[in-house]
C-alpha cells in the first residue's frame, strides 16, 4: 500500500512540474498523466518477475589476487585499476560499502593499488599536508581577555 502512495506522490510531483510550463495544454498534461501511471504498472510487474540471488555471488577472480603492488582487481569483472570507487559506481552501480557486503570483504582490504596509494602520500608529505604545528600566539591571548 505504501508502494502505491509512493507512486501517487512521484506522480503527482512530476505532474505539478510539468504543468508550470506555459507550452503545456490540458490534454499534454492528462496524456503524461496516464503515461506515468501505465509505466509504473509495467515496472512493478517487472520486479515483481525478477528474483536476485546476491548470496551466491562469485567473484571474477580469487580474493586472495584481487591487490598487486600496482592494481586492484574488481572481483565483479575482473579488471584492474589503480582504484576502484569510480569503476564501482559506474559500472556496477555499488558504492564501498556494498561492494564489501557482497563479497565479505574486511574494511582493512583496500580498494586503492598501494603504490598509487604510496605515492599520494610522499606527495602530500612533500607539501607538508598532514603536519599540525600549534603555537601559543596572540591568537590564544585574545580568547583568555
Amino acid at each position: 500500500m505504501s508502494s502505491n502512495k509512493t507512486h501517487n506522490a512521484m506522480i503527482a510531483r512530476i505532474v505539478a512540474s510539468y504543468a508550470t510550463r506555459t507550452d503545456v495544454t490540458q490534454n499534454d498534461i492528462v496524456g503524461l498523466l496516464s503515461k506515468l501511471k501505465q509505466e509504473l504498472l509495467t515496472e512493478d510487474s517487472i520486479h515483481s518477475d525478477v528474483k536476485v540471488n546476491t548470496d551466491k555471488i562469485k567473484p571474477a577472480l580469487p580474493i586472495d589476487q584481487a591487490v598487486t603492488q600496482n592494481q586492484v582487481f574488481c572481483l565483479c569483472c575482473g579488471k584492474g585499476f589503480k582504484m576502484l570507487k569510480r569503476h564501482l559506481g559506474v559500472e556496477h552501480g555499488l558504492n564501498e560499502s556494498e561492494y564489501r557486503k557482497l563479497f565479505d570483504l574486511p574494511e582493512a582490504m583496500p580498494l586503492v593499488a598501494p603504490s598509487y596509494s604510496d605515492k599520494k602520500a610522499a606527495h602530500a608529505k612533500q607539501l607538508g599536508l598532514g603536519k599540525y604545528h600549534r603555537e601559543a600566539s596572540n591568537r590564544d591571548e585574545a580568547y583568555t581577555e
